[in-house]
């Protein structure tokens, strides 16, 4: 076993020692928030205890052709990153984490993932950063890549700690730190609809929404009406959420999707494409409201079916600002991840994205969206130009790329780990199981229609806030 250790510490600054390989698997749903599987993550080590810093994590890429481009663009990413926070790292822990496919060849996996990992090594060291430690962890065992002795790393693996067991997990417990589950279950509950029934029949409002609103909106003489509707309709159905009674997480948003119908969500869908209208809702944010929005985004992420998948991407990235605001970062990036997958330049999306992984503070976005109003549009004195908005994220820095990946890993994203859980994002997927072909097309003339209202704003300046 290679013999070295990290630290880690809760919010009241005690530091927590981890050492071997055993407690760094242990370690990683509470480093990030969540179990995330098919995902490759890696971590960067500061100083001579190895304190940790900052984190990356992408969904294992499916291609192996596609791994060399990846690694290299990941161990980049994380040092230039780490530069900007907090100097340059002395050092890189990588994690592989994917189930085998019948969930007893967890070996296989590994050995299958060993060229990935030695990628990932290569371009680490050759931007003179060492990797202190690689592990695959798969079916409940891990695997040091690093360690060649068989005596503290058997060829078989050796077997993860039971959970709750572990210094991790009780420093965890007492700085009140959770993990949400795995990253699967995370995604699942932004997904689109899969049920043929239930998609369908939102399919058909979305359809029936579209011809009306769409030239509203785009026009200069009923666009702010419609802004007013759509943040009226919203306001009353956050009422509504609101009003329900508690549920246990496992079934509240079966419970929240009953509690909305297919012509009330396609109208607030359709309306929050336009960036102006996003904004002003965005600044529901904190407290009651927050709490209450946060549900209704959610619930209109998983209405976004067949064509209009691509329109997921306003609520995914509202329900992702709200998490962040709120401090819950893991549901923060799996949000604004799915909502780049959905529209992969959707700027607000990566706005926050970068923002969020470079551990800003939201409080400045929060500011410039308070304000004096009430109901349908609070914050929208601090949002005169949608451009305001968006901006106070990269205030007082200079010039940040607004893209948190490069080709090859935006390649890797989009394509996922090849198990994505059942609608997570795949249009091509969804819409086979939503519509046939001939209405199938009149349903992608309609979405093209909304496309046009990210397009071109109020100066027609054709960019996707």
């Amino acid at each position: 076993m290679n013999q070295h250790h990290a630290s880690t510490g809760p919010a009241d600054g005690r530091q927590i020692t981890l050492r071997g390989p055993a407690e760094l698997a242990d370690a990683l749903p509470y480093l990030m928030g969540f179990h995330p599987d098919d995902s490759v993550v890696m971590v960067a080590l500061h100083g001579g205890r190895g304190r940790f810093g900052g984190r990356l994590r992408l969904g294992i890429p499916q291609a192996p052709d596609d791994w060399g481009p990846v690694a290299e663009h990941l161990a980049q990413s994380l040092i230039s990153g780490s530069e900007r926070r907090a100097g340059r790292p002395d050092a890189i822990l990588i994690f592989l984490c994917q189930d085998s496919p019948d969930g007893e060849s967890g070996r296989l996996t590994m050995e299958r993932l060993r060229p990935f990992a030695q990628s990932l090594r290569t371009a680490c060291g050759a931007l003179d950063v060492p990797v202190l430690e690689a592990l695959c962890i798969s079916d409940g065992r891990y695997w040091s890549y690093c360690c060649p002795d068989p005596r503290c790393c058997p060829p078989q693996g050796n077997p993860l700690a039971m959970p709750g067991t572990t210094v991790m997990a009780a420093a965890a417990a007492y700085a009140g730190i959770q993990v949400r589950g795995t990253l699967r279950e995370m995604e699942a509950r932004l997904a689109p609809w899969q049920a043929p029934d239930d998609a369908y029949a939102q399919l058909q409002a979305l359809d029936r929404a579209a011809p009306s609103l769409v030239p509203r909106i785009l026009d200069e003489g009923t666009k702010a009406q419609v802004a007013k509707e759509t943040l009226a309709l919203a306001h009353t159905l956050m009422g509504r959420l609101d009003r329900a009674q508690p549920a246990p997480e496992a079934v509240c948003d079966f419970g929240d999707d009953q509690l909305i119908d297919e012509d009330e969500a396609a109208a607030v869908i359709l309306g929050l494409q336009d960036r102006e209208t996003r904004d002003r809702a965005a600044a529901w944010m904190e407290g009651p409201d927050g709490h209450r929005a946060l549900r209704l985004w959610r619930t209109l992420a998983r209405r976004c079916v067949g064509p209009y998948g691509e329109h997921a991407a306003a609520p995914l990235t509202l329900a992702g600002w709200v998490s962040w605001s709120t401090g819950d970062e893991p549901g923060a990036r799996v949000a604004l991840t799915m909502a780049l997958r959905a529209d992969p330049e959707y700027t607000f999306a990566q706005l926050l994205h970068r923002a969020c992984n470079e551990g800003l503070d939201p409080e400045a976005l929060r500011r410039c969206l308070r304000g004096d109003g009430e109901g349908e549009g609070p914050g929208a004195a601090g949002a005169e130009e949608a451009g305001e908005v968006t901006g106070a994220v990269s205030a007082g820095r200079p010039a940040p790329h607004v893209r948190g990946a490069g080709p090859a890993a935006n390649r890797a994203r989009r394509r996922g780990s090849g198990r994505r859980p059942t609608g997570t994002g795949s249009r091509k997927r969804t819409r086979g199981a939503v519509r046939p072909g001939p209405a199938r097309a009149r349903s992608a003339v309609a979405a093209r229609r909304v496309r046009d209202i990210r397009r071109y704003g109020r100066r027609g300046t054709g960019t996707r806030r």
